[in-house]
């Protein structure tokens, strides 16, 4: 089973790669396939191994610390300096799409391991509010920050942040609410 999550993050992991030279829309697409849709199965996969983040890494790998780094990484590679430097070299683009994958493993690892399941609901929902205000920010900012890109700047611009809104918010707001769910049944559950 662990093996099948795995696979699946991977998939998905390459799936997004196509994307990432597709204007700021393509990256915003494999940027969320890798922290947000990747990350999550690969975590199950990895889960009580000896690559399990939250095993290795445990001081870093506590919820609301990896939210913390998570926010920091995907922030600062939105600084449309950092941007122009991914879409210009591939070293760059690989190193982004890398830190990505990391920071959402190490996120996703650590809200999953059942020591932290209250502090990953929240790690989950502060993640979902930063996703979707940096979606937004995008989204309506009145000029392009990303005019590196060859077609209609703002017009792409405007979709990568809807994409990021939606995926990003979309997706640590369910995470959140499915494990805040869980908690609860586990409660009830051990009151019953």
């Amino acid at each position: 089973m662990k093996r099948s999550w795995l696979m699946l993050g991977v998939a998905l992991l390459s799936v997004g790669w196509a994307f990432s030279t597709w204007g700021m829309t393509g990256h915003m697409v494999a940027h969320m396939i890798a922290v947000a849709v990747a990350a999550p199965p690969i975590a199950l996969g990895l889960q009580g191994t000896r690559f399990d983040p939250a095993l290795r890494l445990p001081r870093l790998a506590t919820p609301l610390a990896a939210a913390m780094v998570e926010a920091v990484v995907v922030w600062g590679c939105h600084v449309p300096a950092l941007r122009r430097l991914a879409d210009h070299g591939l070293v760059w683009l690989v190193a982004e799409q890398m830190s990505f994958l990391a920071v959402g493993l190490l996120l996703w690892a650590a809200v999953l391991a059942p020591r932290h399941r209250a502090a990953g609901v929240a790690a989950l929902l502060v993640t979902s509010m930063h996703m979707t205000l940096l979606g937004a920010l995008i989204g309506l900012a009145p000029r392009p920050l990303y005019s590196h890109h060859d077609m209609g700047a703002l017009a792409d611009q405007q979709m990568a942040g809807v994409v990021m809104l939606l995926v990003g918010g979309v997706a640590y707001l369910c995470g959140g609410l499915a494990m805040l769910a869980r908690l609860l049944q586990t409660k009830e559950e051990a009151h019953a």
